[in-house]
């Protein structure tokens, strides 16, 4: 069924209107992350989502502008499920731990998170201004982080003075290079970062990387892993 254009009869409901932008959106992340900004055609977002293109453009000005809501959507549920962990009762060590492994969870789970980051690097270089939801909410997930590390800092488990967002920021490029930088990761790796084994090595070895890089006690070894 296709929906007519807008001014064409009765307006949407606020729940139709609601479900059509959020069946664009779904339709939308899976033709992103399969061919990319470049690649994908606003008219096949729109016959997937069982809408005219005239509706797609009067929801979203530009096709430039649905990818930003992608990028949006996608950045705020990864962000809503790492603020939803409940780690505050953990020992310092066992929550960071289950934190960076979630965190790289999200993206062996769902690969499009991958794709959508490769491409949202090239977006957001040439258009600043759009897309605003992860620079608006990173201040909260760096408060959870900084949580952490104060209370292993407190414990004696983590050694002294680590700045929580510059920690973030190196731990996520880190543990989800193996997603975003696939190339290069299987490159120097030597394995298939992107096959299960090869995803599995990358799990183990980046997430007792960043440990090591706060533990005031014995550190994880970071001999080879063998995929």
């Amino acid at each position: 069924m296709t929906c007519t254009s807008p001014g064409a009869g009765t307006p949407p409901s606020p729940s139709k209107k609601r479900a059509t932008i959020a069946r664009l959106l779904k339709e939308a992340r899976r033709a992103f992350s399969a061919k990319g900004l470049a690649g994908t055609r606003v008219d096949d977002i729109a016959r997937a989502a069982g809408v005219t293109k005239q509706l797609v453009y009067h929801y979203f000005s530009s096709k430039e502008q649905l990818f930003a809501s992608v990028l949006d959507e996608s950045a705020e549920g990864v962000l809503a499920d790492l603020l939803a962990l409940d780690l505050d009762h953990l020992p310092p060590t066992a929550a960071l731990r289950l934190f960076l492994e979630y965190a790289f969870d999200q993206y062996r789970v769902d690969p499009a998170l991958g794709s959508l980051a490769q491409e949202g690097l090239r977006f957001h270089e040439q258009n600043a201004g759009e897309g605003r939801r992860f620079p608006d909410k990173a201040p909260a997930l760096v408060a959870q982080v900084e949580r952490i590390l104060r209370r292993g800092e407190q414990s004696g488990e983590f050694r002294a003075g680590t700045d929580a967002r510059l920690f973030y920021a190196a731990s996520a490029l880190l543990t989800t290079g193996g997603f975003t930088n696939r190339y290069t990761v299987s490159a120097v790796s030597g394995f298939d970062s992107t096959s299960p084994e090869g995803i599995a090595a990358w799990r183990r070895f980046s997430v007792d990387f960043v440990l090591a890089s706060v533990l005031s006690g014995e550190r994880p070894a970071l001999a080879r892993p063998t995929p």
